[in-house]
């Protein structure tokens, strides 16, 4: 059977340069002036007009294909695929239509009934209004409709002079596929209306700094070589060619010797998309754009393709191959990863998302560190730490008061000994300084990075990048915006620009923001549940005869409780992620930038909320909402609110950070992009009807774009996002509490790089590549929580750590000025009388004698004073002292923040001195360029007057003011 290729009409490579007033072209294409799509002009003149390919060329003898089918290639093996849109096909294959043997005479007749008809195997549709035929047959886009949209569409993209090809054969039933090659002339165009920064011919010594900075950098990169991955670069890192706007009137600047690798293949496909995007369907009552047609099942996707296989008989050196072998593997998970080729293949913004991760992993090392030297430390010093040693010294002999009303009993403040022990390792001293280092170590990443930014921006040319450039509206709001025009058809004034007002979105506001508080106040409830759980168990456990439930209660109550609060906030994540895109679907923002940048807001929002109230409530609230003995407070009638341990609620934040941390990073950032990708393709295997060897021999045989239709879509880096910004959140907010947690999110960071990595190479379809000089509103978030961080901190050690009451308790109630009698001194008395009726223990302790007091943790009044239970000014004292420390804490953080801010500049030196220098030759350049024209214009002028001197007459009748040398022709 004959494939039928549809060849575009344009002018040849060649013609950008000869004619370059001839290619500019309108946002909206009109036909190209010289080459309208007559399809019933004879063949003499379609000839002429075409760069057509023989079919007889594309197959040999035998009526194999002379080239390979399976590269990304057109048909005749040259042209390459730039883009592919994939739409369903309605027939089935068994009554595709047969082609018949094409002769010499008659080629080219068929090859314009194939243009009229748009496709070799749908049979011709009468030409009628799609949408009388949508309301007839009660159906928005039947699939008659969706083909004449596509024949309109793919109508338009050859006026842009882009070049088609379909096939409708391939092996994966009921999908077609439409090639899309964009030629040099259109290349060159679109490059112009982009202001693409291309390469010129100039090059340059980049100077890196000083002598002592560039030997320390040369010394530093031989030390770290090892570590750099083996892709190899054409140009050494100290020559840097001259980049400029490409320009069609200046394609001499241009290094053009190999037209095929001047435009790489990601620049190639960008340039495509931006003429999909800007290419339309008129024909029906609105405008629809690829993006419309997507949306409307038009088309069921549009993706560009990857360069090569990976593994395989047919796996030939290619980009993907190699950031596969030096960046997605774990065995080089110690190495740095090739920003450059990352950038050189997916573009900016996802070149820019993985340095940022790299940054951000190569400073979680020395927090890291650091962590664990602060762990260390408190566990070198529990032996010494003297509150935990006289909690376990049982000569002291206290009687505590019960946890719980009726079922629980009195007991012994020895058997606190193990938390005790085990709180030091987060309590100590030394966790203080961990938190001003954190602080400060925020801010270095944030300088560092920044720094880092503007070094690529130099590297990657975007320093001349804006955010000016053109975003084109979203589908929605297209629609959106045709519903209003047809609405207000009457009364809207001709020639007036119809647009969606804030008025317009009121209802959306209102249902977002009652939609967000709705969730926030479900995250709460949820919360609250689960203190209802840590009492309602307590009390049971207490309860139980079973010896060994009753032996461990604490620590049984306080993991079951850490372990549910982790399921629900990993099934709500996935829950506010789609509610948030459908409150911003519904607000119907006017471009992609804003659509996602609503998006993120509103998923921080939810899955920040969700991932630390359960950490607030133990950090700030539990155990200070208790009351007393006698009087206890009670929520929903009979439940009273639990009470910290004896060495305070540390130890119970440490272990729901704990828990909270790993588990998502365990389960949710790598179980499931591990796991669920391999689910769906075991689902797969198994409704397939092919083995594994079957199926493997099939994939071997497919082309390039059928085996990316076969991978997931791409959906976007927040995701990725997200789950960094939520653990720098666990990293900074409460590391006070937690100092290992710069340890786990490095070793979970190494692990995210490649697999990651994994993910972009091998289980998804290649993206758009898009330009970004920065991370955008990842960076104020980022920002944001650095200096909530240095305000949460200093609230953890000051209300939630003993470590003020143990300043204050030594400079101003020790008795010998160390820290013996401390645990004494934070214990108040009770008198049991003064239970209330029915919340006395039901089992008193048999301990030998009477009970007729029990301590507790407060400071109050005994009851033998003139104001029994009555808050002490011991209280009243370390308020202020704890008020005191948080307020001094977070000024003078901010304050040598803001000087370590001020201090690195956010520009290295040395790269606003290349800036400099780049302008400067960029602009002799062009004087050279100029005076170039000037001499080769004054040139042609002399030989002008060597050749046709002034006639006589002429002479006379127009005298000159000088007279004419033709002494300097020769």
């Amino acid at each position: 059977m004959f494939r039928i290729i549809v060849v575009l009409e344009g002018c040849p490579p060649p013609a950008c340069e000869e004619e370059p007033n001839m290619m500019r072209r309108s946002d909206n294409y009109l036909p190209v002036p010289g080459e309208e799509k007559n399809l019933d002009m004879d063949f003499v003149n379609t000839k002429a007009r075409n760069e057509s390919i023989p079919m007889k060329t594309l197959y040999a003898d035998d009526g194999s294909p002379l080239y390979s089918r399976l590269g990304p290639y057109f048909s005749d093996g040259q042209r390459r695929v730039d883009y592919v849109l994939a739409y369903h096909i309605q027939k089935p294959s068994s009554v595709r239509r047969q082609s018949s043997k094409f002769s010499d005479n008659n080629f080219m007749r068929r090859l314009r009934r194939s243009l009229s008809m748009r496709s070799s195997r749908a049979p011709l549709q009468p030409k009628e209004d799609p949408e009388i035929a949508a309301q007839e047959q009660r159906t928005d886009y039947h699939e008659d409709d969706k083909r004449f949209r596509r024949e309109e569409f793919e109508e338009n993209l050859l006026e842009t002079g882009l070049e088609l090809e379909k096939d409708e054969g391939s092996k994966i039933p009921g999908i077609g596929f439409l090639k899309i090659h964009a030629p040099w002339n259109v290349l060159c165009r679109e490059a112009e209306f982009m202001k693409l920064k291309m390469p010129t011919k100039k090059v340059y010594d980049v100077k890196q700094g000083s002598n002592v900075v560039e030997k320390i950098r040369l010394f530093i990169h031989k030390v770290t070589a090892p570590l750099h991955p083996k892709v190899d670069t054409n140009r050494p890192q100290s020559i840097k060619s001259l980049s400029h706007p490409f320009s069609r009137e200046k394609q001499h600047l241009f290094d053009l010797s190999d037209r095929d690798k001047f435009f790489d293949s990601k620049t190639r496909s960008s340039i495509v998309y931006e003429v999909l995007k800007r290419t339309r369907c008129t024909r029906a009552k609105y405008s629809m754009g690829i993006t419309s047609l997507l949306a409307n099942g038009v088309y069921t996707s549009a993706y560009p393709l990857h360069e090569g296989d990976i593994e395989g008989v047919n796996a030939e050196p290619n980009d993907r191959k190699l950031l596969y072998e030096e960046w997605a593997s774990y065995s080089v998970f110690y190495k740095y990863q090739p920003i450059g080729l990352i950038r050189k293949y997916f573009g900016e913004k996802i070149g820019l998302y993985f340095a940022w991760l790299g940054v951000y992993t190569q400073m979680l090392i020395p927090a890291a560190i650091v962590g664990v030297i602060v762990f260390l430390y408190g566990c070198a010093t529990v032996d010494d730490n003297i509150p935990s040693m006289e909690i376990c010294d049982p000569r002291n002999n206290i009687t505590m008061c019960p946890l719980c009303d009726h079922a629980c009993s009195y007991w012994k403040l020895v058997t606190a000994c193990g938390t005790a022990r085990a709180s030091h390792l987060f309590d100590n001293p030394a966790t203080v300084f961990f938190s001003i280092f954190m602080a400060l170590w925020a801010v270095l990443f944030m300088e560092h990075w920044k720094r880092r930014q503007m070094r690529l921006n130099y590297v990657w040319d975007l320093t001349g990048f804006g955010e000016e450039e053109e975003d084109h509206n979203r589908a929605e709001y297209e629609f959106r915006v045709m519903q209003k025009t047809l609405k207000q058809e009457h009364s809207t004034q001709k020639g007036e620009k119809v647009k969606l007002t804030c008025t317009d979105r009121l209802p959306a506001y209102l249902t977002t923001v009652v939609m967000m508080g709705f969730m926030i106040t479900v995250t709460f409830a949820i919360v609250f549940g689960v203190i209802l759980y840590r009492i309602s168990i307590k009390a049971a456990l207490h309860m139980s005869t079973y010896p060994a439930a009753r032996s461990n209660i604490r620590a049984t109550v306080k993991t079951t409780a850490a372990i549910i609060n982790l399921i629900v906030i990993i099934i709500l994540d996935e829950i506010y992620a789609a509610i948030a895109r459908w409150l911003t679907t519904l607000e119907v923002p006017k471009t992609d930038k804003s659509f996602e940048e609503r998006l993120i807001f509103k998923t921080f929002i939810l899955k920040f909320v969700n991932a630390f109230t359960p950490i607030v409530y133990l950090a700030f609230f539990r155990g200070r909402l208790v009351g007393r003995p006698g009087n206890y407070l009670y929520v929903l009638g009979s439940y009273r609110m639990e009470e910290c341990a004896h060495a305070g609620c540390l130890m119970e934040l440490c272990i729901q950070l704990c828990i909270t941390m790993l588990g998502k990073q365990l389960i949710q950032n790598n179980l499931f992009e591990i796991g669920i990708p391999k689910l769906k393709k075991l689902l797969r295997r198994r409704k397939s009807d092919f083995d594994s060897k079957q199926e493997e021999e099939l994939n071997d045989t497919l082309k390039r774009y059928e085996k990316d239709h076969l991978l997931g879509p791409f959906v976007g880096l927040s995701p990725e996002y997200m789950e960094m910004i939520i653990q720098f959140g666990m990293v900074t907010l409460f590391v006070a509490s937690f100092p290992l947690a710069p340890l786990f999110a490095l070793l979970n960071n190494i692990i995210e790089i490649r697999l990651d990595a994994k993910k972009f190479i091998m289980e998804v379809r290649r993206p758009i590549a898009a330009k970004a000089k920065d991370i955008g509103i990842w960076y104020n978030l980022l920002r944001g929580l650095s200096k909530v961080a240095v305000i949460v901190n200093a609230f953890v050690i000051s209300f939630t750590s003993d470590f003020i009451p143990r300043l204050v308790y030594l400079y101003m109630y020790s008795p010998d000025g160390t820290m013996h009698g401390f645990v004494n001194h934070t214990l108040s008395y009770f008198n049991v009388s003064d239970f209330q009726p029915g919340t006395d223990p039901l089992q008193p302790m048999h301990l030998g004698y009477t009970v007729e007091t029990c301590r507790y943790k407060d400071y109050r009044e005994p009851p033998w004073s003139s104001t029994p239970y009555e808050l002490s000014k011991e209280f009243w004292a370390i308020l202020a002292a704890r008020l005191a420390f948080v307020i001094v804490f977070q000024n003078v953080v901010m304050l040598m923040s803001d000087f370590v801010d001020w201090l690195i500049p956010d520009i290295p030196k040395d790269i606003s001195l290349q800036m400099h220098k780049e302008k400067i030759l960029m602009v002799e350049l062009f004087m050279k360029e100029e005076q170039g024209k000037r001499l080769a214009a004054r040139d042609n002028h002399n030989q002008d007057n060597c050749t046709s001197p002034p006639s006589t007459n002429q002479s006379l009748s127009q005298p000159r003011s000088r007279p004419i040398l033709h002494a300097n022709c020769s």
